[in-house]
């Protein structure tokens, strides 16, 4: 938990003028497409409160254009940095070789940049809304890609959705009567409850507290300074 705050930011104001088909006003290209732009950035409102996950193409855009900064948790702290400023701390960290191996970067012609975990929106301060949305995706993880009635792991094109309460019986479209089933499994209850089929639920199906992806994505190392702004949400 961070008990401390301590605000740093670079105020360098640019003088490149806007990037053009993707190159600089010096010519450097602006950071291209590779591994580290797979990874999510955790977005904050003007209050710290986490509103949203990004893209990273998405998130430079937003520093680029100076609507957002980047929060790095370092020594249970925040700072904060522009564009600018995020990007000299990236080309020190190189330059020292002082990167990380859970640290993702994105190589241009002339520099790399360290992709930020964390940005923070300068002109938004709504609270968000604690919406998840009702599909099979989310349903596959929250239930960790885990038949629950075996409860063995499968890949996702091994998988199927099953109503606990067949539709055939009343059984509703929601997150307490819809489980990740195996195509065993769920042709084996047919329309069956999983008491008159002989078999027991792993776990009770509830409605998740917070979005199955983003929870999944707190547990690994990478995305741990989500936690301070994740977890308290709760």
């Amino acid at each position: 938990m961070v008990t401390s705050v301590r605000r740093h930011r670079v105020r360098k104001k640019s003088s490149s003028p806007k990037p053009v088909n993707g190159r600089n006003g010096d010519g450097a290209h602006q950071p291209t497409r590779s591994q580290g732009m797979q990874v999510s950035v955790l977005v904050l409102n003007r209050n710290y409160m986490a509103v949203h996950v990004l893209s990273v193409q998405r998130a430079f855009c937003l520093l680029w254009k100076g609507s957002a900064e980047v929060v790095s948790v370092e020594n249970d702290q925040y700072l904060s940095y522009d564009f600018d400023g995020w990007r000299e701390i990236s080309e020190l960290k190189a330059e020292l070789d002082e990167r990380d191996d859970s640290d993702d970067w994105i190589r241009s012609v002339n520099f790399e940049i360290q992709v930020p975990r964390i940005i923070r929106l300068l002109r938004y301060d709504r609270i968000p809304r604690n919406t998840i949305k009702f599909n099979r995706r989310n349903i596959f993880l929250r239930d960790g890609h885990c038949c629950q009635y075996c409860e063995k792991r499968f890949p996702r094109q091994e998988l199927s959705l099953d109503h606990v309460m067949p539709r055939s019986r009343g059984g509703e479209d929601s997150w307490e009567n819809i489980v990740c089933a195996c195509l065993n499994c769920n042709v084996s209850k047919g329309g069956r409850t999983p008491q008159e089929a002989g078999i027991t639920l792993k776990c009770t199906p509830v409605k998740p507290k917070r979005n199955p992806l983003l929870t999944r994505q707190i547990t690994l190392q990478k995305y741990e300074s989500w936690r301070n702004f994740v977890c308290s949400s709760d």
